[in-house]
């Protein structure tokens, strides 16, 4: 039994997956299972999923489900998981060919470690061209929260999970949503782990049309109860004032963006919320002047 789990979830990704597949059969070290959870797929997904599995090349685990979103998706393959590390990989991208065996390298300084949730690694544009910053040279372990706040990385990373961890940290499900942020889960993490830090890019990403980072802000006003339960996370994990006003301007800066007071109302931090609007407007201004400048090519993106 191998001690990894490659999981993709993966919706209508037929036309696509077979890159993500054969990065696996290129991996230099093939210890792992490649777990697919299809979230309904209407498209040919299980045809193209069962020829891999004929081929024999790597040990794959096929399970289909109801239409419910990434995030039930991703507790499916949590609940699945039998072996010690746990990776997402989506059905659009692919690992570099040593990634399972720098997982394997680094896993050793990790799996004893009762302070660390896993491995944070960059995710690249390329082999080369990491998605963001460098990891930061002066530490060798962070939280993802602290990563991105405290240590001000940049970018999107690799995580990789001690499974038992992330069956304690499943995603919320709210009836008639279809779509959580991860953040929630990792947030969560955050409060009670680190994670070993890699500087080096062991996945290579692109952002599709029809993906979810493309069409974020449509999939929040689909999805207002898991985009609001977020919010209403960072504030409760608040720690200090500064910390609960940054955190409830972001609420109220994701109400104007769902255009919702219903969310504005239930906010029980009545002070707070009046004196972050202005703070909140300005969060809620900032990718959209960003987007327009970017659509006029006045600025890069």
């Amino acid at each position: 039994m191998p001690k990894l789990t490659i999981f993709t979830p993966t919706y209508n990704r037929g036309y696509i997956i077979r890159k993500c597949y054969e990065s696996l059969c290129s991996q230099s070290n093939k210890d792992f299972l490649w777990l697919i959870v299809d979230d309904g797929s209407t498209d040919n997904t299980e045809d193209i999923v069962n020829s891999f599995i004929n081929e024999d090349k790597i040990k794959i685990i096929y399970h289909r489900q109801k239409n419910s979103g990434k995030h039930v998706a991703h507790n499916k393959g949590v609940l699945m998981c039998e072996t010690e590390i746990f990776v997402c990989v989506d059905s659009d991208d692919y690992l570099l060919d040593d990634a399972v065996q720098i997982i394997y390298e680094t896993w050793a300084n990790v799996e004893r470690q009762k302070n660390l949730a896993g491995i944070i690694a960059l995710k690249g544009k390329n082999h080369k061209e990491a998605i963001g910053t460098r990891m930061p040279h002066d530490i060798e372990s962070s939280s993802i929260l602290n990563l991105y706040e405290k240590h001000k990385f940049k970018g999107d990373t690799t995580l990789i999970f001690k499974s038992n961890i992330l069956k304690k940290h499943l995603f919320p499900v709210f009836e008639g949503e279809k779509f959580v942020t991860e953040a929630v889960v990792y947030d969560q993490i955050s409060q009670k782990y680190e994670m070993k830090l890699v500087d080096k890019i062991l996945y290579v990403c692109e952002y599709l049309a029809d993906g979810y980072s493309k069409n974020i802000m449509s999939v929040y006003k689909r999805n207002p109860k898991g985009y609001m339960f977020y919010f209403t996370q960072k504030i409760e994990n608040a720690k200090s004032f500064k910390d609960r006003y940054k955190a409830v301007s972001y609420y109220v800066a994701g109400c104007l963006g769902i255009r919702s007071m219903f969310y504005y109302r239930i906010c029980n931090y009545k002070f707070l919320k009046i004196i972050s609007i202005p703070k909140a407007m300005l969060i809620y201004a900032k990718p959209i002047i960003k987007n327009t400048l970017v659509k006029y090519n006045l600025i890069k993106f």
